[in-house]
């Protein structure tokens, strides 16, 4: 039985656009409400007269005016009987072994209505980030998968489920994230630093100017021997951006900071999340830089990393590059495009392209070019410009190694022009967890580039790549393959892809027909380009560019702006919120 559901959300996050796409993907009718008033949410209901409302990711209760009419469950991060907002956080902070997603009814109680169904999973040593883009998105589609096909089975009153013990936990305060750095050894800072992941990170303070800390990464015991008499709490050195500092046992890298607002601060017109090295730029500069290689041991962290695999006549090599959230600035993708150029002299077959763990890429760095906006004889537009050419010529280095097979593979998420820059290589491997968004309209009207008006034609069709473009909508690993967008969706536990992948990989590096595979591959690009030349294809894509960047529409600069200050969304976009069409 098809069901109308409407998805109630705070904001169409990665845990939301994963129902979203699952759902409809099994035959069911979605529509989404974006929760930004009482009087909306009720409108909304009236309009789409749903079977049920969904609410995987909620700020507010949702009104008495709206439960008491319709069925509406709530997707809740944690175990049965927990309650609070600051679930996962508790959870990470404390090292909980497991934990677990519920689906219960809303009923005017935060967090203690019916439970209709629940999942657990094993935690991992990561961010809560980390862990709500991967086991929490997963055991939430469990636990939702088994409630709408109760409610489509025709069940009206939930399941007998054991009764756990109800035990509210409050928002955790700043006090119980706080680091003493003369005290706390590497493990407590970087539970505190994990569970403040994102949203609100850890208060603390950097060269005496209060801020939030957050991306923290462990650093090595061959990083730290040099600074072995350094004081805890010291800041010592620069990588990628982060700042290294001592704890009492070790350090850890800080990746990202924003500046406390003072009080009253308006909307849109405080701080920001930055890279950590960029937003204290003069500070910074007075510490050493210490890069790391890009073949390294595993205990060394920086944000791009190579590693060779295989037989000497048919190596495979493994290029990762996690960038935090996906975004990559001008900078990293600089970075990037010479690990490209290093790696390009090795003698490998095959050339994995593993983007991050939560995120292969989400392409240019929104953050990074609102920053540029606030700084002397600068601007967001020149920034962007920047930034898109830097990316391009990273997915132009991708499209021109002809003399291997090239695959991305996606660990995480997609999106915009970080999903087209996987498209350059030549084949596209995702898990089956991963959602796509391969447009870029949503973001302003932006046209976008990484020769995408090449890329996608050639998978698609001109019809098929009009018709994606124009969705604005998330797209499931699955219905990626099966339109031919991607090229192989594994459905194995996420444990293991990589090393699942790797050896599909030296599979393809050993084939007996490999060298009539890079024969035709070659041919295919010379043809391509006898008919129109790469360079033609970025050229009118950054003429586009231009215009959203330094025309007179602002609707990209604006809609930057909403979204690096996290401003409350004033309505639906209509693609979403079908109902209201």
């Amino acid at each position: 039985m098809s069901l109308r559901i409407l998805l109630l959300c705070h904001s169409f996050n990665s845990l939301s656009q994963r129902l979203y796409a699952e759902l409809r993907a099994r035959g069911h009718v979605l529509t989404v409400e974006l929760d930004i008033a009482d009087s909306v949410t009720e409108e909304a209901v009236a309009l789409a007269q749903p079977d049920l409302v969904l609410a995987p990711f909620l700020k507010r209760r949702i009104p008495a005016s709206v439960w008491q009419r319709v069925p509406c469950f709530v997707v809740h991060p944690g175990p049965p009987g927990d309650q609070g907002p600051s679930a996962l956080d508790w959870a990470v902070a404390s090292g909980t072994p497991q934990w677990g997603v519920t689906v219960l009814q809303a009923n005017g109680d935060f967090d203690a209505g019916p439970v209709w169904a629940h999942a657990g999973f094993a935690m991992r040593a990561a961010t809560k980030g980390s862990v709500y883009r991967r086991e929490v998105t997963q055991a939430a589609w469990q636990a939702t998968l088994e409630l709408v096909e109760r409610f489509a089975a025709g069940e009206r009153q939930p399941p007998a489920l054991p009764v756990a013990a109800a035990r509210w936990q409050p928002a955790m305060p700043q006090a119980d994230r706080a680091i003493c750095w003369q005290r706390d050894d590497t493990a407590t800072v970087m539970a505190r630093l994990r569970s403040g992941d994102g949203q609100p990170g850890v208060l603390d303070a950097l060269w005496g100017q209060p801020c939030y800390l957050g991306d923290a990464h462990v650093a090595s015991a061959a990083t730290m021997a040099e600074f072995a008499h350094q004081p805890p709490g010291e800041l010592l050195a620069v990588r990628d951006g982060a700042l290294l500092r001592r704890t009492v046992d070790g350090g850890v890298w800080i990746g990202q900071a924003r500046r406390a607002d003072a009080p009253g601060t308006p909307p849109g017109q405080g701080s920001f999340k930055q890279v950590a090295a960029m937003l204290f730029a003069d500070e910074a500069a007075r510490l050493p830089q210490r890069p790391a290689a890009l073949m390294r041991t595993n205990d060394e962290w920086a944000e791009i990393f190579y590693e060779e695999y295989g037989h000497s006549a048919y190596r495979v090599g493994v290029l990762s590059f996690d960038f935090y959230n996906g975004a990559m600035n001008t900078n990293r993708c600089e970075r990037l495009l010479a690990a490209l150029q290093q790696v390009r002299e090795r003698p490998t077959r095959v050339l994995l392209l593993a983007g991050g763990e939560g995120f292969f890429s989400n392409g240019i760095d929104l953050n990074s070019i609102e920053a540029a906006a606030h700084r002397p004889n600068d601007s967001a537009a020149d920034e962007s410009w920047r930034n898109i050419q830097a990316m391009d010529d990273v997915a132009l280095a991708v499209l021109t190694m002809t003399d291997r097979m090239t695959v991305s593979l996606m660990r995480g998420n997609a999106g915009a022009g970080g999903a087209f820059l996987a498209l350059a290589a030549d084949e596209v491997w995702a898990h089956g967890s991963v959602v796509l968004n391969p447009h870029y309209k949503n973001m302003g009207n932006l046209y976008g580039s990484e020769y995408w008006t090449y890329l996608l034609p050639r998978r698609l069709g001109d019809a098929g790549a009009r018709d994606l473009m124009a969705s604005r909508l998330p797209l499931r690993a699955a219905d990626a393959l099966r339109m031919g967008l991607i090229d192989h969706c594994d459905d194995g536990p996420r444990a293991g892809l990589e090393a699942r992948c790797l050896a599909r990989a030296l599979a393809c590096a050993d084939s007996y027909n490999w060298p009539d595979w890079l024969a035709a591959k070659q041919a295919r690009r010379a043809a391509d380009e006898a008919h129109c030349p790469l360079a033609r294809y970025r050229e009118q894509e950054l003429a586009r560019m231009h215009r959203n960047f330094f025309g007179f529409d602002p609707s990209y600069h604006v809609a930057r702006h909403h979204f690096v200050h996290k401003l409350p969304h004033a309505w639906t976009p209509r693609h979403l919120a079908t109902h209201r069409r």
